[in-house]
């Protein structure tokens, strides 16, 4: 497996995977003994988090064009609703929701209060799915991921955490 290290300033040390490609980001000066290091403490990690990476890449890159856009219309008729309940119930209120074909997160909110949301949505099991809409309303009246923001979530989803794995896995 490729890796990249890209230093920065920053606090830890950070482990990502996209595309076949392991990204370490480290403070400036972190040494390069410790990197390694921590590539081998987290190598079980790592060798899932390949899997899961390797599994995302080959379920995406072999749907058509068709099939992305009937994903991208499923997405938004899938989506739109439970939007309009979890924010009916928290009180609150957003100006748009779009499904677009963001690789690297499933959804988003603008402080505008525009959601958005990736039609890679669609691929996950549904109570991820689920979870994935509440945590995007919840960022209306939170812009953060502070406690505050997941007790907003848990009010509404005592279960989120488990949702939250479900994450990991795709369809």
């Amino acid at each position: 497996m490729k890796t990249v290290i890209v230093y920065s300033r920053r606090k830890t040390v950070g482990l990502r995977i996209k595309d076949g490609t392991l990204t370490v980001r480290a403070p400036i000066g972190t040494p390069r003994e410790y990197i390694d290091s921590l590539i081998s403490k987290h190598k079980k990690w790592i060798d899932r988090a390949k899997e899961r990476d390797a599994k995302r890449c080959a379920m995406t890159n072999s749907l058509s064009d068709e099939e992305i856009l009937s994903l991208k219309s499923k997405a938004l008729r899938y989506v739109t609703p439970l939007c309009e309940r979890y924010a009916r119930l928290l009180g609150l209120s957003y100006k748009k929701i779009s499904v677009n074909s963001a690789r690297s997160r499933l959804g988003s909110c603008s402080s505008l209060g525009n959601i958005h949301f990736s039609y890679r949505i669609m691929l996950y099991p549904e109570p991820a799915r689920e979870y994935v809409c509440l945590h995007e309303v919840c960022h209306l009246a939170e812009m953060n991921h502070s406690r505050r923001f997941y007790a907003l979530i848990e009010r509404i989803m005592p279960d989120f955490r488990e949702r939250r794995g479900l994450l990991r896995e795709i369809k």
